[in-house]
């Protein structure tokens, strides 16, 4: 069990533990059952435990949605390109970093593993010309080179 587990599991049990206490005050109360022999020190730092709990609990629940929702994120990305969509998501990815038509098609050539020189051939033009077309795909991704390009495509999509 990892710490964050363990640590939900707690939060569980006190507040548990806190809402069973809360509910024999009040059925006793209602139907003359004996009450919990409690100073009124120690009442007090149960409501204080109940409040905190309440709170650590809401808490704790707005985290768990948020990380769930990152979560259905990544499994919808993933089936998407389980499902024949690959073109598309990579698309996206080639959209953040705001590459022209001719980047997007060096980026995919790049991708697919082809040389500078295989991509000026079928482009018709120049290694350098590529060369810089793909320093620039480079710069606008992060990235420092051809490796490192398709390793973060590959990457983000999968992650």
């Amino acid at each position: 069990m990892s710490r964050q587990t363990g640590l939900i599991f707690g939060l569980v049990i006190v507040q548990s533990l806190c809402g069973l206490y809360l509910l024999w005050e009040i059925l006793s109360s209602l139907f003359g059952l004996p009450e919990i022999p409690l100073r009124w020190e120690w009442r007090e730092g149960v409501e204080v435990a109940v409040i905190l709990a309440l709170i650590l609990g809401a808490a704790a629940s707005a985290r768990l949605g948020f990380l769930a929702q990152k979560e259905i994120a990544r499994a919808q990305s993933a089936h998407a390109l389980t499902a024949g969509q690959f073109t598309r998501e990579v698309e996206k990815h080639f959209a953040q970093f705001s590459l022209t038509p001719a980047e997007t098609e060096i980026a995919w050539f790049l991708i697919k593993g082809m040389s500078i020189a295989d991509i000026a051939a079928l482009r018709g033009t120049r290694e350098g010309t590529i060369r810089a077309q793909a320093t620039v795909i480079y710069r606008k991704s992060g990235v420092k080179g051809k490796t490192q390009f398709l390793s973060q495509v590959v990457e983000d999509l999968l992650l």
